[in-house]
């Protein structure tokens, strides 16, 4: 748009100019004793008064022509700073970021749609990485932010301008549309799909994969899955109270639901406070895995309360985990302070802010949310890509690779990999959070290998296993029927661990069996 004003601007300049040259022409050619008798000498005199040389040597003498000079002089400094500020801007604005960009083709190019305080902090972790990355800026939408301070140039071109300027050599062109649920943005981001780039656009709705270049990204299921990886469930764990139950609340519990999974007579209670109607018109298959609102023993449940968590001294005094995610940081900031003030609190508290905070446990800061990890989840689905893949070597029958599967099968090869931070601590008998490397990967297998001798355990992983599948597929509105059908979502597995046949019991085994895999590809 800015480019299109340029032009508009220049062209308007020129057609006032050409027209000021015409009738000062048509004025004087006829004029006794005049000194611009041709179109040359109109413009001689147009430029020697537009650059305030004023030689003299050629000068309007007709009263119509000496009324034309006066315009000249009274528009010539304006115009001709204009003028010149339009040429400098483009080549400032334009020309020199595109001639850089042409030399530096070799390079990682990342662009940004627009400059923001997420798109700041996700180029500093790329510039991190890849020291030698090419970072591209479009529009300022925060202005309050400063200047970056690492290398990066503001190109507000169209991106295909800048496709077009990598002439597909040099390593990989990427770009971001942080701007969240911005129906323009996203619609721009899947216009991009024939081109040579990935895309990464930030929503809060749609599919993780649109098509095989265009990805989009939920800034609140980053933060749920960094959550519960640093601050994993512990088996002391009886009550999680739930603050606040915005996009942060749902996907924070959408995470538990899917992962936190350590034991087939686990009891867990998690107090939601907030408005939940539409998180259970949704789940309406959530009551066959927990009890809500109600407690039972040796099975975990979940309370959605209507009341404000201010009436529920006990449930704040038992809690073992207080967990704070109003989508608006600043009540969040105000519950943490009314509850530090005026209520007895058993356990720890966690609250989520864009910003790190010293003195309080915090999580979801714009540092932990924004990284190239997170968005472009190179490492994070690492291992779910790696699952993927010892699933199809493991079977004779056709599968499909990682960017073939549908969203629905994704997301639950990403519910499993995540899970498997739980299975190292579930084998290997360890309360805190565990590496997903060979070495872990390795003991936690020998671990499995000496638990299949007992059928006892060997009973109670492929239990533990079978509800945590049962989870991920009631939580998608599955049930079971005769045969598998997902136009239906009916799978002949959806049932009571109890009910299955002994051969259907050991379709779980491969997920602990992974862990030999896993440790020689990762």
């Amino acid at each position: 748009m800015k480019r299109k004003k340029r032009v508009y601007i220049i062209i308007s300049i020129v057609i006032i100019y050409l027209a000021l040259i015409y009738f000062l022409h048509y004025s004087e050619q006829g004029a006794p004793g005049s000194h611009i008798r041709t179109v040359g000498d109109a413009f001689w005199y147009s430029i020697v008064t537009l650059t305030t040389v004023g030689y003299g040597d050629v000068l309007p003498v007709s009263r119509e022509g000496r009324a034309i000079g006066v315009v000249f002089l009274l528009l010539s400094t304006g115009l001709l700073v204009t003028l010149i500020g339009t040429v400098v801007s483009f080549l400032r604005g334009e020309a020199f970021p595109m001639l850089l960009l042409f030399f530096r083709r070799s390079k990682n190019w990342y662009y940004f749609a627009d400059f923001s305080a997420e798109s700041d902090t996700l180029a500093k972790d790329i510039l991190h990485e890849d020291e030698n990355a090419v970072i591209i800026y479009g529009i300022r939408r925060d202005e309050e932010i400063e200047t970056p301070d690492y290398p990066c140039m503001f190109l507000n071109v169209s991106p295909s301008r800048i496709v077009d300027q990598k002439h597909g050599k040099g390593k990989k062109c990427t770009f971001f549309f942080m701007k969240e649920n911005d129906i323009g943005v996203n619609m721009k981001a899947i216009g991009l799909h024939q081109l040579p780039i990935d895309v990464y656009a930030r929503t809060t709705s749609g599919r993780e994969n649109m098509s095989g270049n265009i990805h989009f990204f939920h800034s609140y299921d980053c933060c749920a899955r960094s959550y519960w990886r640093t601050n994993p469930i512990h088996t002391s764990e009886k009550i999680i109270v739930l603050i606040g139950f915005g996009h942060y609340g749902e996907a924070l519990l959408e995470r538990a639901i899917l992962t936190n999974i350590i034991s087939s007579s686990q009891e867990i209670c998690y107090h939601v406070f907030g408005d939940a109607s539409r998180f259970l018109r949704i789940h309406q298959n959530l009551h066959k895995i927990y009890y809500i609102n109600k407690r039972v023993y040796h099975h975990d449940s979940i309370f959605f309360h209507k009341e404000s968590w201010t009436v529920h001294h006990d449930i704040l005094k038992n809690a073992d985990r207080i967990i704070i995610c109003e989508d608006d940081e600043n009540l969040g900031w105000d519950i943490l302070w009314k509850l530090q003030r005026y209520f007895v609190t058993g356990g720890r508290i966690d609250i989520r802010t864009s910003r790190a905070a010293p003195g309080v446990n915090y999580f979801g800061t714009d540092e932990e949310i924004y990284t190239a990890n997170q968005i472009i989840r190179t490492r994070l689905n690492e291992a779910a890509v790696t699952m993927n893949n010892l699933f199809r070597e493991s079977i004779a029958a056709p599968t499909l690779d990682w960017d073939d599967l549908d969203d629905l099968l994704k997301q639950s090869k990403i519910a499993a990999a995540d899970h498997i931070f739980l299975k190292l601590r579930i084998l290997l008998q360890v309360e805190k959070q565990l590496e997903l490397n060979r070495e872990s990967c390795m003991l936690a297998y020998n671990a499995y290998s000496e638990a299949k001798k007992d059928p006892v355990l060997l009973d109670e992983l492929r239990r533990i296993e079978h509800i945590r599948w049962l989870h991920f597929y009631y939580y998608y509105n599955w049930s079971y029927g005769p045969k598998r059908d997902d136009t239906l979502r009916q799978h002949p597995l959806i049932r009571d661990y109890d009910d299955l046949s002994e051969e259907e019991k050991t379709h779980h085994d491969f997920a602990w069996e992974l862990l030999h895999g896993i440790a020689y590809r990762l």
